[in-house]
């Protein structure tokens, strides 16, 4: 299963940043007199400054829209359709969604603008900063089917973020059932929130029940310490590092991002 990572990036261990959009209509931050186009303007901005970094791929999610739904309103996917259509053009890398946090908006989305993969909670029960957090993958896969969605990849977050698992299991146990029962493309583990460490040893235990299922380190990745959780993890998703002082309100910063994929890079050049 880790053949698919390498035919969508062309890359061992790949590093997906995140293109964090401003808020949208509909959200209690969004500046209604910039309007839509002030977010589509930043966002080609952050895209220009993440790919000339040299990222291998980008996930463009609603970050801003705090505080986030569990169901999300139409107008939020509609007008991320709107941006992602303004920045096709510009897209030089494997692009993937994320609506924060409805699963089967994120495969709409994908399907509508043609992005290879998406990021969601897709599995479990949570006692969540948002209200009791349900899921049910047996109908986000069966959505994905009708809306010929089946070649869009599902990064799974077994270990989100503003969150705790409601079952009392261990790490162990939820990764194991989540590849037999549900089949994620590929299982993301989270630090508490954007930006924050993830635990190492968490991650040695998700890659270590997941047998041939891609693991993505997905919070906390930093130049120093990227060669050290692609150590352990298949690929990496950053975002607040990549921002100007490491700040998660900020915009993409290029030479913050290549100085972590010169890292990144460094360490991959050893496993040859």
């Amino acid at each position: 299963m880790t053949s698919w990572l390498s035919s969508v990036f062309q890359v061992d261990k790949p590093v997906i940043a995140m293109l964090h959009l401003s808020a949208l209509p509909g959200d209690p931050g969004f500046d209604s007199a910039a309007g839509v186009r002030a977010v589509v303007e930043r966002a080609k901005s952050e895209l220009d400054s993440l790919q000339a970094g040299g990222v291998d791929g980008i996930m463009i999610s609603n970050e801003f829209s705090l505080p986030y739904l569990t169901s999300t309103e139409p107008i939020t996917a509609i007008t991320m359709a709107r941006v992602i259509g303004e920045l096709l053009d510009d897209i030089t890398v494997p692009y993937g969604v994320n609506v924060l946090w409805d699963g089967r908006a994120s495969i709409d989305l994908a399907v509508a603008t043609g992005a290879q993969y998406v990021r969601e909670i897709f599995t479990g029960v949570y006692a969540s900063d948002f209200g009791l957090w349900n899921t049910n993958i047996g109908e986000v896969a069966r959505h994905r089917a009708r809306v010929g969605g089946k070649d869009v990849k599902l990064f799974f977050n077994i270990v989100p973020e503003s969150a705790k698992y409601l079952a009392d299991r261990d790490l162990k146990s939820i990764t194991e059932t989540t590849v037999f029962a549900t089949l994620p493309d590929a299982i993301c583990v989270s630090g508490l929130t954007a930006g924050a460490a993830t635990d190492v040893q968490a991650l040695t235990t998700v890659k270590a029940a997941a047998g041939k299922v891609p693991v993505f380190v997905n919070t906390g990745v930093r130049a120093h310490n990227v060669g050290e959780q692609l150590s352990v993890a298949d690929g990496a998703i950053v975002g607040t590092y990549f921002k100007v002082d490491g700040v998660f309100e900020n915009r993409a910063d290029q030479s913050r991002v290549e100085e972590l994929m010169s890292a990144a890079r460094e360490f991959r050049a050893t496993l040859s």
